[in-house]
């Protein structure tokens, strides 16, 4: 069987598999076992110490030691209540602009996303905080729902990113490392957080209707009260990102030891705030757990159907596919982008990432294109799918929370907007490198 129709088959049965319901990282060895057989001539053996040796080689990583770590950290911080304190404190601080409120969603939810590096934590604790404070200061449904859901899929991108150290790991480059990845994603983070606040401010000055500031009366804070307020509550988590990142960008600490300090960090703060007890940590380390077992069969799920979709000759094939239009290498930048977005709508993001990097990251470095703004163009890419329908997970994490009055209509509606912003951002991207490969320059001179 040819390599090409081999290359067809895996794609449309992995398709095929998932549209069905099929556990994700189940379906990817599947898919694997069955097309490596095939194209093997059915020796299992051979296949099996295939398999071995690269399950063996994902668990041998140590960068992958850091995923455990931050997502132990974004466990704890979580259940510390370090967010509900500095949404409290920009409330008042905000609450008085034309869209504040809004725009204190978005600030705090970068702030948390820079300490969690996990989307659900992100959006459920925004959605449950700031979702019925939203509809009570006569908030637009649609406005609100989108203001959340994409404030809340900030925790993909900016370090510390579970997706990041993910990349790191899948690639294997001295380009892409796991620092080199956090500090690209710095100012993209930045500036899609910039582009969420100009949006809000500038829709709800032409129409207050749709974001109110609050009354009057409720806005008895002094100024100093105001300035007291926000450094007590933002001092803390800016603290830790300073320890996290600080450590890293310095070059003081590996990621995975960064990651280790956080935990550490995190403890400190629960402690500060009276949360830390054996039952908070026994409930973060049972999530920790849980989600780490989860990433860890992905990425050997992912793994085996790499593996087996190169040896057949699917790299090949979409290499000199793509390679071999008579196009401009942008255009073939543009399709890859396409690609990814597409699958981000039915696809969970760590499933594309072990699918498209294996196959495009060389493709993109036969173009001449710098590997590490390649890599964060597919991150900030990735981050648009947990908020395109049908299967964004982010819509269905703040409607699990999310009062009654909003309906999947409001969210769906809400979204659109911030969809489009997010690609706006992205074509930033592409037209300023320089915002991605600026920092990495200026920390590490690559």
């Amino acid at each position: 069987m040819s390599a090409e129709i081999l290359t067809t088959l895996m794609f449309v049965t992995l398709m095929a598999s998932i549209a069905l319901g099929h556990p994700l990282a189940i379906t990817l060895a599947g898919v694997a076992t069955i097309y490596g057989l095939i194209d093997n001539g059915f020796q299992v053996a051979s296949l099996l110490d295939l398999f071995v040796n690269n399950s063996w080689g994902i668990f041998q990583n140590y960068v992958l030691v850091a995923i455990p770590l931050f997502i132990f950290m974004a466990q704890i911080l979580d259940r510390s209540k370090v967010s509900e304190g500095l949404f409290d404190a920009l409330y008042i601080v905000l609450g008085g602009l034309r869209g504040g409120l809004g725009m204190a969603v978005i600030v705090v939810s970068t702030v948390f996303a820079a300490t969690t590096g996990i989307i659900g934590a992100s959006v459920v604790a925004m959605g449950l905080m700031a979702g019925p404070a939203l509809l009570r200061r006569g908030y637009n449904r649609g406005m609100a729902s989108g203001i959340i859901c994409s404030s809340g899929t900030l925790g993909i991108l900016i370090p510390p990113s579970i997706m990041l150290v993910v990349y790191g790991g899948l690639t294997g480059m001295k380009e892409t490392s796991v620092g080199n990845l956090f500090a690209g994603a710095i100012l993209p983070g930045i500036l899609l957080s910039s582009l969420y606040l100009g949006y809000v401010s500038i829709r709800c000055t032409i129409n207050p209707k749709l974001g109110p500031p609050i009354p009057e009366n409720e806005r008895t804070a002094t100024t100093a009260e105001k300035v007291m307020m926000t450094a007590k509550n933002f001092v803390p988590p800016f603290g830790l990102i300073l320890t996290v990142m600080g450590t890293i960008l310095a070059g003081v600490a590996t990621p995975t030891e960064a990651a280790a300090l956080g935990c550490i960090g995190a403890m400190v703060l629960a402690l500060f705030n009276k949360k830390l007890n054996f039952e908070v940590l026994s409930l973060a380390c049972e999530a920790t757990l849980r989600t780490t077992a989860m990433i860890m069969l992905l990425f050997v799920g992912g793994k085996l159907f790499s593996v087996v979709f190169l040896s057949v000759g699917g790299g090949d094939v979409v290499a000199d596919h793509l390679l071999g239009m008579d196009v401009h290498e942008y255009v073939v930048l543009a399709i890859m982008m396409l690609v990814v977005f597409m699958m981000g709508m039915f696809i969970d993001w760590a499933a594309i990432l072990l699918v498209v990097v294996p196959i495009f990251t060389p493709i993109a470095s036969d173009l001449g294109f710098d590997p590490l703004w390649f890599a964060m163009l597919v991150c900030v890419n990735l981050q648009t799918s947990f908020l395109t329908p049908p299967f964004g997970y982010a819509l269905f994490y703040f409607k699990g929370v999310a009062p009654p009055e909003y309906t999947m209509g409001d969210i769906y509606k809400g979204i659109l907007p911030f969809v489009a912003i997010q690609l706006i951002g992205l074509a930033m991207m592409i037209l300023f490198p320089q915002i991605i490969t600026y920092l990495p320059d200026l920390f590490f001179g690559r």
